[in-house]
């Protein structure tokens, strides 16, 4: 059974930079597409970045340049890193894991862009 914990997500200024974390518990992470997403209030949940098994990525357009999504197979860990944060940036951010095995879901953690 798979389980996904994200962690990172806090309250910035504008301008200001986070790194999210989400570490996977379970077996094959290697074998798993490992994408971030998030949720505004009164907003669809969408795709911020993926990055697929063999290490191919991809990022919705409104974010490119600002973030970068990584992943430590040793440490079982995928990253979102985050730069030059805007207000419209905030949401729940949702960590996500995808195989053959099935597609699991993190409970997600809180960014705030204000000042």
């Amino acid at each position: 059974q798979v389980q996904l914990v994200e962690s990172g997500g806090d309250l910035v200024q504008p301008g200001g930079s986070l790194r999210l974390s989400c570490v996977f518990s379970g077996t094959m992470f290697g074998a798993y597409t490992m994408s971030w997403f998030r949720q505004a209030p009164g907003k669809q949940r969408e795709l911020v970045a993926r990055i697929t098994s063999g290490g191919d990525i991809d990022y919705v357009d409104s974010v490119k340049g600002r973030v970068a999504i990584s992943r430590d197979n040793a440490k079982r860990t995928a990253y979102l890193h985050m730069n030059n944060l805007k207000p419209e940036a905030t949401a729940v951010y949702l960590c996500n894991a995808v195989s053959f095995r099935g597609v699991n879901w993190g409970q997600g953690t809180q960014v705030t862009v204000s000042s």
